[in-house]
């Protein structure tokens, strides 16, 4: 009788250490996700109509560049001395973008440096 009780509480760890097993593994689930892969082409801008603004008061400091994109940007900066600062455009109209410059010396101007994206 000893014998047998002792098969019978075996049996049963055994199939409650299954069912403990089992509802951990059905328990998982995973959400659906999305995953891919591609490619786009990157292009440049093409600046153009570039329009420099001169202080009214102190010709040799300058105001202000505005420049056409020709496309549609969601951002925009400009530099205007090699190495120096980079001033943040804002849209007029349509893809015409103006750089705030007041009191940049006129003199110091060596380039004009236009990163723009856009989505």
């Amino acid at each position: 009788m000893l014998r047998n009780m002792k098969v019978l509480l075996t049996v049963f760890v055994i199939v409650a250490i299954s069912a403990a097993a089992y509802a951990f593994a059905a328990s998982n689930t995973v959400p659906d996700t999305r995953a891919g892969d591609g490619s786009g082409t990157v292009s440049g801008y093409t600046v153009t109509s570039v329009a420099y603004t001169l202080n009214a008061s102190d010709p040799s400091t300058l105001d202000s560049v505005s420049f056409d994109l020709g496309a549609a940007a969601t951002q925009v900066e400009a530099q205007l001395v090699a190495s120096g600062t980079w001033y943040s455009c804002t849209l007029d109209a349509g893809t015409v973008w103006e750089c705030d410059t007041t009191g940049l010396a006129v003199s110091t101007i060596n380039q004009l440096r236009v990163v723009a994206t856009g989505n």
